[in-house]
This record gives C-alpha cells, structure tokens and sequence, in this order.
C-alpha cells in the first residue's frame, strides 16, 4: 500500500476522506433530487391556480425531462475529460459545486430565462462534478482492498439521505408553499454541501490531483503510455457493463417521470383522512437504500469470504433481474386503476422496494467496478461515460413515460418488466466469458486495513 493511503487517518474502518465525499454529495443530490421531485409536477401545474405551473401536458412535460436528465448525466464525458486532462478531480468538484449553486439560485427566479438558464447551469455542475467525487472515492483505497465496494455503498447512502431528505423537504415545500421556493431551497443545499467540501480538503490532498502535474514518476508515465492488452480488454467489460446500465435506469427513473404522475393521478393517497404529497413517494427509494445499504453490501462480502459467486458483473445482473419484477407491482396497480378507478400505495411501495434492493446491487458496484478496471489515465473519463450511459437510460425512460399516452400504463410497466428481466438473463449467460476479460482484477482481494494493521483478513464481517 502507498505511503499516502496507508497513513490516512481512519473513521468507522474508511478514511475520513470518505465520509467528506459522502456529506458533499448528500447535498448535491439534495439539491439534485429536490428540484427532480418537483420539477415535472411544476411543469404541468396549470397556470390559474394559487401554486401556478406552466400547464403543459404530460407528455411535454416527460419530453423535457427526458432531455434534461440525460444531458445532466452526458455532460460527465467532457467533465471527466477536464479533470484527466486539465484541472484534476478535486478542482472539477469545486468548480461543479459552484455552478450547481448558481444553477439552482437562479432557478428561484420566476421568469423563463432563469428557468431555461438555471436547467443549463445545473447541467454542467453535474458534469463537472459527478464523475469526479465518484473516482475520488476509488482513489481512497488501494488496488485489491475488499473495503472498496464497502466504501462506495456508504458513499451511495449518503446519496440517498440527501435524496430521501430532498424528497420530502423540497418536494412539500414545492408544492405547498410555492414551486420556486422550492427550487431556491435546492440551491441553499448545494451551498452547505461546497462549504462543507472545502473545509474538508484537508483529508483530501492525496487523491483528485492532476497527474499531469505529480511528483510521482509512475503516474505521469501512465498519462503517456499506450493501453495494454489488459487495458484494452477491461475497458471492453466496462463497455458491455454499461448495457446493462441503460436498460437499468431507462427503467428505474420512471420514478421521477410516469410513476410521479401516475402517483398524483391515479393512487389513492389518502392516509387516515390526510392525502400524501405526490412528490414523497419518491423518498421511498432513499430511504430503503438507508436502511438496506450496508446489508445488501455485507451480504455480497460474505458470500465472497464463503467462496460463491459474488462478482461485480453478477451482482449488477441480479440487480437488473430484481428491479425489473418491481415493474410486476406497477402493472398490478395499473390493473386495479382500470377496474376500480384508482389503486392502492401499497402496490408503489412494494416496487421502490424492489426497485431499490436492485439499484444497490447494481449502482454502487457499478461505480466500485470502474475504479477498478478502467486505465488510470481515463479514470475520469469512464466514470463519466459511465453517467452518460446513465443519462441515455434516463432519456429512453422519458420516451417510455411518454409512451403510455398510447399504449397505457399497464402495458408499459408490463413491457418493461419482461424486457429487464429477459435481458438480464441472456447477459448471464454470457458473465464467464466476459469476466475473464478482467484479467482477475477482482480475484484476491482483501481487507487491506487490517492486513497492514492486524495481519489477518476481513475481521469486520466476521
């Protein structure tokens, strides 16, 4: 292990440089989440009522989403590319965190310039620092250490506490007190979470730096040389790995789009004489993933100290396969609403539930295996076509939210539940043969906390 890492300071078995990634990034996706949870639901608020919208019609109003989300997520490339190429990680974060306060303070305004202009801002923020907090988060751990994946689930539960806080604060603030207010308070969020990142730079100084600019001569030699074999072939699993990402989010962000109307117009949200905002369904995702975060990631570990099979690759086809039975739930609903009128919460909890058990086994994995396989001198730039894969399954999710005006509901939600499901089982039979492309990347890992410290392996998950 490298002196720097060996030496960092410890908290809860990580280093403390996790845990200021982690609160950075809870703002931001509170920031993110919070005006996600709203914004289609402004869009298609009529336009002369107390808490007026813009009064377009739900397809319009899909159709932006769609661009939107994915341009968030495609910006990552050129913000990957910077940070490799120019700036480093730990400046391309700042420098997001800025712009995505700027973008969400503007969109407090209520004129259309600012709207269409804080949406652009808030675009780039994304692409400037999603990839690159998610690659520093690799760069706290050596090659081979077991806590990696460990790392980045703790890493995605602050995620989702930012998201299920959003969800709930935002969301209610939204559409009780006013759409715009709502988004100003996204933007307050932003605001702590970059405070908070530049106190933190302390526990930072080793990772997210330019390597065109290292004092160590192996790095800098790994920003000229050309790919090897192995890199070449790992960079190929990632590639193919990344189908499985779009299909997974082209169908998981229905969350934000067909189920967020769907949630508002066709679910009995009455509870003990009191309707549920729309908007809170969205915090069911968030708050299973707290609660269910560390389990899911302990019961991967054990089965890899008992020997079964626990790879990457497996994990996010499972993941696909489980997510995709969620969608069964949606299409009960449906089913209900069409012979009754409406359809029980019940049926949209049951399928975040299922949604979420499949995210953690994909998501954070996903973002672990990328640090592991891609080449250190695109490290950045495949976390970020990473994101751009994730933002092309949000835009086919826009085009599938909007397909229901046609086709109805319960044939999409049915429709997307056999194609996950049916996808994810022809990738599986393929996993060997993909897998041995890594060229053991995953094979031997370990605990190396208490290698160094200890002498013996994964003490914690005994």
């Amino acid at each position: 292990m490298s002196t720097a890492l060996k030496n960092q300071k410890q908290l809860f078995g990580h280093p403390v440089g996790l845990y200021v990634l982690f609160f950075t990034e809870m703002w931001e996706r509170f920031s993110y989440y919070g005006m996600r949870a709203i914004l289609v639901l402004y869009l298609v608020a009529q336009t002369d009522i107390d808490n007026a919208g813009l009064g377009w019609t739900n397809g319009e109003a899909l159709a932006l989403y769609g661009w939107y989300t994915m341009l968030v997520y495609v910006a990552s490339i050129p913000g990957g590319w910077i940070a490799d190429k120019i700036l480093g990680q730990k400046k391309s974060v700042l420098y997001g965190g800025i712009l995505l306060v700027m973008g969400h303070s503007i969109l407090a305004v209520e004129e259309m310039w600012a709207f269409y202009s804080g949406l652009g801002l808030i675009i780039l923020g994304v692409g400037m620092l999603k990839p690159n907090i998610s690659t520093m988060v690799g760069g706290l751990y050596e090659q081979g250490d077991i806590r990696r994946d460990k790392g980045f689930t703790i890493f995605y539960i602050g995620i989702n506490i930012g998201a299920f806080l959003s969800s709930l604060i935002v969301g209610y603030v939204g559409e009780v007190h006013g759409w715009h207010y709502g988004f100003g308070l996204a933007g307050i969020g932003m605001a702590l979470g970059l405070i908070q990142y530049l106190v933190g730079q302390k526990h930072l100084k080793h990772v997210g730096n330019f390597l065109g600019a290292s004092e160590n001569t192996e790095e800098k030699e790994a920003m000229k040389r050309p790919l090897t074999k192995v890199e070449k072939d790992r960079i190929i699993v990632l590639f193919i790995s990344f189908l499985l990402v779009i299909v997974f989010w082209g169908a998981f962000e229905q969350a934000g789009g067909l189920m967020n109307i769907y949630a508002k117009e066709n679910t009995n949200r009455m509870l003990l004489g009191w309707e549920v905002p729309a908007s809170w369904f969205q915090s069911l995702n968030a708050m299973f993933i707290i609660f269910l975060g560390t389990s899911v990631a302990l019961y991967w570990a054990k089965r890899k100290l008992k020997g079964k099979l626990s790879t990457s690759l497996f994990k996010m086809i499972i993941g696909l396969i489980i997510m995709g039975t969620g969608f069964f739930f949606m299409s009960a609903a449906s089913a209900e609403f069409n012979s009754t009128g409406a359809s029980a919460m019940y049926w949209l909890v049951l399928a975040y539930l299922f949604h979420t058990i499949g995210e953690l086994c994909i998501s954070p994995v996903a973002l672990s295996y990328i640090t592991k396989l891609a080449p250190i001198k695109y490290a950045s730039i495949m976390m970020g076509v990473y994101f751009a894969m994730t933002g092309l399954g949000n835009k086919l999710a826009g085009l599938l939210g909007e397909s229901a005006s046609n086709f109805g509901e319960f044939t999409v939600f049915t429709g997307i539940a056999v194609f996950c499901v049916a996808f994810g089982a022809i990738v599986l039979l393929f996993r060997k043969k993909l897998e041995n492309l890594t060229h053991g990347a995953e094979d031997n890992e370990r605990d190396m906390k208490y290698d160094e410290a200890e002498g013996f392996e994964l003490a914690d998950n005994q």
